[in-house]
């Protein structure tokens, strides 16, 4: 039993890490080297992979095992953390962003193999506690990546960086190959395998909760990003240890509670606090005290439910996907994934540009009114 958990946590953290390290670490290095800032926007691109993972997730279910899907995958990291580090960034941009890419692809099918062993592992009264472990241990590992290492950047230097990181996917890849998984049933892999594009997509979405479960992933993360940015050290450091909190409470809530009843709770003590975030931007005043105690106080909340709600919606896709045949399971997890991803971008896309076009009052109230339209769908 423990032995399973920790795999999960090693598993979730070491998929953490490429996110961390090219969300956080490289843009601030690549500015430092004199990378324009050109190639360091378009360097989002290499998240594509992400995207696309449920292209690739039905071969992860229909050849081989899990097993060998995770070392394959986290082998590949390895050796590309290993070429990583034989190139200068500033010189070699391309053959890193390259690189990345390969990581990047790497990570996305390790992401389609550990969620289908999750689901394999997982009882129905562990998936809250299951589900805890994968967003705090992916949340860990990416900051790990993305701070943790920066402040070590500058005495280990570029190459001993990547080196160290290869060393641990070598140590997550000698963990992984200690524990057993079993293979799927040969019945439903020979059916499975038979299926076409359009086949696989209907049984998909006849899963039993999939379209609700499908629409809620697409928009319970609507106001995603909407703490103010100027108060960066909070909304970065703070109230990130709030989010790993209550993520971790999630899954003990998610353990003990129906779980509908339960996210129209915190989607509607979200909303409520998003309210009072609105107000403190509102009447914001760079002399007042008070009211700076009263942003960083509603971010911190913010954060707190927000881990709540992630640990719950995780949960709720997983036992969704639990209903799914065994031989469709990881595609059916990866396109809900893929969904959530969706819908998360495409809020932060558009956040920037609405607060330039309209102004932050009228901005926010389009915020807001996208924050309840993830409460009404639950009601």
């Amino acid at each position: 039993m423990t032995f399973k958990y920790l795999l999960l946590f090693l598993l979730y953290f070491v998929q953490g890490i490429p996110y961390g390290l090219q969300s956080g670490l490289l843009p601030i290095y690549f500015r430092t080297v004199g990378v324009s800032f050109t190639k360091i926007s378009l360097a989002r691109l290499l998240y594509l992979p992400w995207i696309l993972k449920v292209l690739w997730a039905p071969f992860v279910d229909w050849y081989f095992t899990k097993k060998i899907w995770l070392l394959l995958t986290m082998w590949g990291l390895a050796l590309t953390c290993l070429a990583c580090s034989l190139l200068t960034p500033e010189v070699d941009f391309l053959w890193v962003a390259i690189i990345l890419l390969l990581m990047n692809l790497f990570a996305s099918v390790q992401d389609v193999a550990v969620d289908g062993v999750a689901i394999q592992l997982l009882g129905h009264e562990e998936v809250g506690f299951g589900n805890s472990i994968q967003v705090v241990a992916y949340k860990l590992g990416s900051v790990l990546a993305g701070g943790g290492l920066l402040a070590f950047l500058h005495h280990l230097g570029w190459r001993a960086l990547f080196v160290y990181l290869a060393l641990l996917y070598v140590v997550a890849i000698i963990f992984t190959s200690k524990f057993h998984l079993r293979s799927p049933s040969q019945d439903s892999h020979a059916k499975d395998t038979n299926l076409s594009l359009w086949d696989l997509l209907h049984e998909l979405l006849l899963v039993p909760d999939t379209p609700w479960t499908a629409g809620l992933i697409l928009i319970y993360k609507l106001d995603h990003g909407f703490s103010p940015q100027k108060l960066g050290f909070w909304n970065g450091i703070v109230a990130t240890v709030f989010s790993i909190t209550g993520s971790s409470l999630g899954g003990h809530l998610t353990s003990k509670n129906r779980n509908s009843r339960l996210l129209q709770t915190l989607l509607t003590l979200r909303f409520c606090n998003l309210l009072f975030q609105t107000w403190v931007m509102v009447t914001y005043t760079n002399k007042a005290v008070a009211f700076e105690v009263a942003a960083v106080l509603s971010i911190c909340i913010q954060h707190f439910i927000g881990g709540l709600i992630t640990t719950l919606v995780f949960s709720m896709m997983m036992l969704c996907t639990q209903k799914a045949t065994e031989g469709i399971q990881a595609t059916h997890y990866s396109l809900l994934a893929a969904l959530e991803v969706l819908g998360k971008l495409a809020f932060s896309t558009m956040a920037g540009s609405l607060v330039d076009w309209l102004g932050f009052l009228h901005a926010f109230g389009i915020f807001l009114a996208l924050s309840f339209v993830s409460l009404l769908y639950t009601l």
